[in-house]
């Protein structure tokens, strides 16, 4: 799908349309590996879904710099509150998934040019990919607990609408993590916190965040700590 006219970002801020068949986080990785300045968002609108990644270029170890996926999950969660009705909520699974009204609904998505979290990457991309429509009944993954944002009462919201405030809303919260530190995000990302305090699926209790986004996951042995690092996909 080609707009005919392209979204509009903020400053600091670029945008790149990905055609059709291509994958937007490999799409900007690529363009990360060969230099290209951060800042820039790979984007694709189809009838479906709204998929972006944002590339970064990290200054501190991998298991930190992971941090700025929380404004993306952050901007994402500012961007629907100011453009869905009121009585949407917006909620996060740690490490990256949504909820709106308690139901799955789209994703975080991440890569960087190395996997050691005491590294400093080259790169970083974090992106999402949100679905507006249901997914046709043959598409893998289907889900009985997945939503989409028009079965969720957001049928005014436009993928491009969302693209842009979504745009506009993490790059006040990756400014804030630059001048104010994690802190402010690990608040208002724990206010929209998934089932905390609760048992997890997978077993323990899930008790909170680190000072880095790790999850806190108590059981009978004691408490673990699961690190950011694991929305990562494997480097290729």
């Amino acid at each position: 799908m080609t707009l005919a006219e392209g979204p509009t970002f903020p400053p600091l801020l670029r945008g790149e349309e990905v055609r059709a068949g291509q994958d937007p986080l490999l799409k900007a990785a690529s363009q990360a590996a060969i230099g290209t300045d951060p800042g820039l968002i790979c984007w694709q609108i189809d009838a479906t879904y709204l998929r972006t990644a944002l590339v970064l270029a990290p200054e501190e170890p991998l298991a930190t710099a992971m941090e700025a996926s929380f404004a993306v999950a952050l901007g994402f969660g500012d961007a629907l509150g100011a453009l869905a009705p009121p009585e949407v909520a917006v909620h996060f699974d740690w490490p990256g998934g949504f909820r709106v009204n308690g139901a799955e609904c789209g994703h975080m998505r991440a890569i960087a040019s190395t996997a050691d979290p005491s590294q400093v990457p080259d790169w970083l991309v974090v992106g999402m990919q949100i679905p507006f429509l249901p997914p046709r009944d043959d598409e893998p993954g289907l889900s009985p607990t997945a939503t989409c944002l028009i079965e969720e009462g957001c049928g005014e919201v436009t993928p491009l609408m969302l693209l842009e405030s979504w745009s506009r809303h993490t790059l006040v919260w990756i400014n804030r993590l630059m001048e104010d530190g994690f802190e402010p995000l690990h608040a208002a990302w724990r206010e929209r916190a998934w089932e905390m305090g609760e048992a997890l699926p997978e077993g323990g209790i899930f008790m909170g965040l680190d000072e880095i986004g790790g999850r806190l996951v108590k059981n009978d042995t004691g408490t673990r700590i699961e690190p950011l690092t694991l929305l990562l996909e494997n480097v290729t």
